[in-house]
């Protein structure tokens, strides 16, 4: 074990640092005007909708309003008011209220909408992390969580006169329980600057009054078909789905149940041949699903993913039922001028295309759940996923759940989970609200094609019943495997044996029934100056200059880890795509202007 290189990232605060302003190379040229103007939703895209980006009147009080809204000033949304590009920069705290407003305005082709039966719905893709909406001083709605999406039906404001929307938030960030990933009030080390309010998306969008509300797409690549099954207020008896492949056959049934209208339709591919997708080959079948008066533009992939033993008995991971090692890295989605919120959608392509140039095939999306356009083009650019759940939890305890098993991992791997007060779950409701968000995230993204793994736990930051949690995952998604615990404090569930190593020679741990990861590994540092955000390094191994570092790297990928594949390693995640304000340990800047290697 390399001792004085894990003692020198023992964790730290530092937030008394004045961070350095940095900018991407989109938000230089970001214009308040023009403020991601994508469809939101690429597998469920409707053609009637609006946009609400842009400069709304925001205030911060430390107490509720008295019935009186009076603005500080401007901010750019959907940024945070943390950031540089929401043009705040202040930090909300959790005894105060942050407050949104601006008017909503229908055009005449809006009133006709509305007259013919047509519903408008508002959507706020992402607010963090207790969101109350009022419209016209009515409270409207109430959200709770900062990373799932929900939506309202405003349709009986829409009138001739202009509506007055408000939002107002409070964010506990990691003073409570509630999810929050790296987020800390108290930045330093492996944990970054908190943000608060919307940082994702605020449109809406017309629809029929029976609309398809959500679907799931479930393909069966082994039967060569797949099923979707269509929520609405009262099923649909008029269903068709066009496709520019002629060797599909469709057949649609119909099903209610007690609680929702379910339709279902099936799509069968005529002497099983299809397009399998991969990183190699991302195809991607589009469809346009008409359902009543509703019409939905979609797409979905045939593939699986397994794990099965190989023809020595090894237990793999598999793509289409092949064994496929997974060269992956850590994307934590952090932006030095947006934090959580990416400055635009070609920000997002540049992130995934430089980790596909660079050799990764996947990437672990590391405690965050991304805006449904980057699920996209990991889709379209082929990118397998690693999808974490966001952590909770109280204060953690680092000596117990990073230190001690960095030290002794034999004995971390020994540990039980249920001893809530050591994992900082001791709040039974906390444990329930985590549920509820893990079954809302996997059904949030259940569609995505590329999508192959969900990692319920990291680290042990507020890990609990992770065998039993691994259970419920695979009961709900059985189409997708699970990483229960990743790093330490295995509970011997879930399809992997997942392990982290920095400070160690990697090696593979034989398991008879679940395949061998290392989950994370590598987090090589080199500081670049004038690209970071501070002057202080954290990192894994330091390294003075992008040549040492280039070296090191390749040595490490060739000498250690691809030997380590004919022995039974599946998959190993190298620590990280992109630095994030002190901890340097990315293959390219924070500010994505240099790249290392």
């Amino acid at each position: 074990m390399r001792i004085k290189d894990a003692l020198a990232n023992l964790h730290k605060e530092h937030a008394e640092d004045t961070l350095i302003p940095l900018y991407t190379p989109w938000g230089e040229k970001l214009e308040s005007s023009c403020v991601w103007q994508e469809y939101p939703r690429p597998q469920m895209k409707r053609t009637q909708y609006q946009m609400l980006h842009g400069e709304w009147d925001y205030a911060i009080v430390s107490k509720d309003l008295d019935g009186t809204f009076k603005s500080q000033g401007k901010i750019l949304v959907p940024f945070s008011p943390e950031t540089l590009l929401s043009g705040v920069k202040r930090q909300l705290q959790p005894n105060e209220y942050l407050w949104y407003q601006r008017e909503l305005i229908f055009s005449k082709e809006e009133h006709e909408r509305k007259a013919s039966g047509e519903c408008c719905i508002l959507h706020f893709d992402a607010v963090d992390q207790q969101a109350v909406v009022y419209i016209n001083g009515e409270e409207i709605a109430k959200h709770y969580g900062g990373y799932l999406p929900f939506a309202i039906d405003i349709t009986k404001f829409v009138g001739d006169n202009a509506c007055v929307l408000q939002v107002r938030v409070q964010d506990d960030s990691d003073t409570s329980y509630h999810t929050r990933g790296k987020q800390t009030l108290k930045r330093g080390g492996m944990f970054y600057t908190a943000q608060s309010g919307i940082w994702q998306s605020v449109w809406y969008e017309w629809v029929p009054d029976n609309y398809v509300e959500k679907y799931r797409i479930a393909t069966d690549y082994d039967k060569a078909s797949m099923r979707l099954e269509l929520y609405s207020k009262a099923p649909f008896t008029d269903v068709s789905i066009e496709m520019n492949e002629g060797d599909i056959e469709v057949q649609v049934t119909g099903m209610q149940e007690m609680k929702a209208h379910k339709t279902i339709v099936d799509l069968r591919f005529v002497d099983g041949k299809f397009e399998s997708w991969s990183p190699e080959h991302p195809y991607l079948y589009d469809f346009t699903l008409k359902a009543g008066e509703d019409t939905i533009q979609s797409y979905f992939a045939m593939r699986t993913f397994t794990v099965e033993k190989d023809e020595k008995g090894v237990p793999r991971f598999c793509l289409n039922h092949q064994p496929y090692f997974l060269h992956g890295v850590l994307d934590q989605g952090y932006w030095p001028d947006g934090l959580l919120t990416a400055p635009c959608d070609a920000a997002f392509v540049y992130d995934i295309q430089l980790a596909k140039e660079l050799g990764f095939n996947m990437i672990r999306k590391h405690i965050k759940i991304e805006p449904l356009r980057w699920y996209y083009h990991c889709d379209r650019l082929g990118m397998i996923v690693w999808q974490d759940m966001v952590n909770g939890g109280t204060t953690y305890n680092m000596p117990w759940v990073c230190y001690m098993p960095t030290a002794l991992p034999v004995l971390g791997r020994k540990i039980k989970d249920t001893a809530y007060h050591l994992f900082s779950r001791k709040s039974e409701e906390g444990r329930r609200l985590w549920e509820e968000e893990c079954k809302g995230t996997i059904e949030h993204l259940y569609n995505v094609p590329s999508i192959s793994t969900w990692v319920p736990f990291n680290e042990a930051w507020g890990q609990f019943d992770a065998a039993r949690i691994a259970d419920e995952v695979k009961k709900q998604d059985p189409t997708r495997t699970v990483d229960h615990a990743s790093g330490w404090f295995d509970q011997k569930a879930g399809d992997f044996n997942s392990v982290h190593n920095y400070f160690r020679k990697l090696k593979v741990e034989k398991d008879d029934k679940r395949a061998f990861v290392i989950s994370e590994y590598g987090g090589y540092a080199c500081h670049i100056k004038g690209h970071s955000s501070v002057e202080r390094i954290f990192g894994y191994k330091k390294y003075e200059s992008m040549d040492e570092l280039s070296k090191a790297f390749k040595e490490l990928i060739q000498k250690e880890v691809y030997p380590l594949v004919e022995k039974g390693l599946s998959g190993a995640v190298y620590t990280q795509l992109s630095d994030v304000e002190e901890e340097v340990n990315g293959l390219v800047t924070y500010d994505r202007k240099v790249i290392k290697m």
